[in-house]
């Protein structure tokens, strides 16, 4: 197995052991939650040589000026591109036009300046927004919620022709909020203050948690604006660390970080989701959305794969960021597939069986483009449908092909390979060292991977007795 893998490293023309530019976010940031204001004065260095770029801000944001201190400190000019077809909508995605016109100029450190004002949402009777999000900048009755990659309320560098994007950096960012009792940056512990200077070397996405709020912690799990009894507490976080040690035992990989988890309603009155950003994962929601549901007995096994979902992306967008057409696919899919596998093995094949069932039905009406044919995310048709349904079930079926040990080994090895693409062709040359067996593999691709009736044949596969 290790020469097979070495000759697939060789045949990408991949390079171990590479020692990636990482940016670094600095400044200060003061914060209203009572006005909904946020006033920046944030310095993006350490930048790597990228030719063909975007800077990503919110939208909301109105910018005084991009500046470098190279060459004596000058003003930048720029312009606003309208062709970034992969940013969520949220955002403006800014350059700076070479001597040319023709080109772009990146400098290795930019300053930017801005001020936003934002709606605050003070109750849900007359006051409230018709949705909330994720990339949405939510100031509560009682925060601001504020993601990094979606919502862009930072500098978010993006690599056009590698398709990466720089959302996950290494900080020393100031934050101050006169009217909060809590601050708290990603990767970082929540403090009691309302003014204070947060620090890391390992980078992180910066999503943001600020405002009038307790907090609880186990061991070095922590819940910011927690709904639970100490005893819950307690349960709380013996669960989630069997949900870490089963994806731990299976994958190989230790789930070795700390996780905090952060509890807040939405601006709007229906909404309710999680979303992660490691080592945070936010469960936005009202009543029985709350994380007391994980203690429900009526709903704890319809809501537990949610938090096992959300756990799966440790893996799957965070120790292993993906790209290309299928990376949003891939991401979300495989993260759903880890759930299933764990409702499975600790709530029951019943309840996973249901949860199939679920998405067979819901999938009833859906005609996808099978895998191999995808050339753009656009192509995905309903997204939702496409990457937490369509996806998992073609996992699945894939599963009973080759048999549990090895499904564990190609999601094992499709986390451990380094490559640039996590594309289709990545896809299938993972599956293929994993198989060692060509006919077997040509025969799951012309299944489920290329057929234009790959959801049938995944659906018959899975029901089969």
């Amino acid at each position: 197995m290790k020469r097979t893998l070495l000759l697939f490293t060789y045949l990408f023309g991949i390079q171990l052991g590479a020692q990636e530019t990482i940016p670094k976010l600095a400044g200060k940031v003061k914060i209203s939650i009572e006005q909904g204001t946020i006033e920046a004065d944030l310095t993006l260095s350490d930048i790597p040589q990228i030719k063909d770029y975007f800077i990503r801000l919110n939208s909301g944001l109105n910018i005084l000026h991009f500046k470098t201190t190279e060459s004596n400190d000058f003003l930048l000019g720029f312009s606003v591109a309208h062709n970034d077809t992969l940013s969520y909508g949220e955002t403006k995605a800014y350059f700076f036009p070479d001597d040319t016109g023709k080109g772009k100029f990146l400098p290795n450190e930019v300053q930017v300046k801005y001020v936003g004002k934002y709606p605050v949402v003070k109750d849900t009777l007359h006051n409230y927004a018709r949705k909330d999000w994720r990339g949405n900048i939510a100031f509560n009755h009682n925060s601001i919620r504020a993601d990094g990659l979606q919502s862009s309320w930072y500098p978010v560098l993006y690599d056009i022709t590698n398709d990466k994007t720089y959302d996950n950096l290494k900080y020393d960012v100031e934050i101050d909020c006169q009217d909060c009792t809590t601050l708290y940056i990603n990767g970082n512990k929540p403090v009691n203050a309302q003014n204070h200077k947060f620090k890391s070397d390992i980078a992180r996405e910066l999503t943001l948690f600020c405002g009038n709020f307790d907090f609880s912690a186990v061991g070095d799990t922590y819940i910011l604006n927690p709904s639970f009894t100490s005893k819950q507490i307690n349960d709380f976080s013996n669960l989630i660390n069997s949900f870490k040690d089963f994806y731990t035992q299976k994958l190989n990989i230790p789930f070795d970080q700390a996780v905090t988890f952060v509890e807040t309603t939405p601006t709007s009155r229906k909404d309710g989701w999680m979303f992660v950003s490691y080592p945070s994962i936010f469960n936005i929601g009202w009543g029985k959305m709350g994380l007391i549901s994980l203690f429900d007995p009526k709903i704890q096994n319809w809501y537990r794969p949610f938090i096992a979902h959300e756990l799966g992306h440790y893996y799957f967008g965070t120790y292993k960021v993906l790209n290309s057409e299928l990376g949003d696919m891939m991401t979300e899919g495989f993260a759903e597939f880890l759930s299933l596998e764990l409702t499975k093995k600790m709530m029951g094949a019943e309840v996973c069986d249901q949860k199939i069932s679920d998405k067979i039905e819901a999938l009833e009406d859906f005609d996808p483009i099978p895998m191999g044919k995808i050339t753009g995310e656009s192509q995905y048709g309903n997204r939702e449908l496409y990457v937490y349904y369509y996806a998992p079930i073609v996992f699945t079926a894939i599963k009973k092909e080759i048999g549990e040990e090895k499904m564990w080994e190609w999601l094992n090895i499709i986390l451990t390979t380094e490559t640039t693409f996590t594309n289709y062709n990545f896809l299938i040359q993972t599956l293929q060292t994993i198989v060692n067996d060509q006919k077997l593999t040509q025969f799951i691709l012309n299944q489920y991977l290329k057929s234009d009736d790959s959801l049938k044949k995944a659906i018959a596969k899975i029901t089969m007795k």
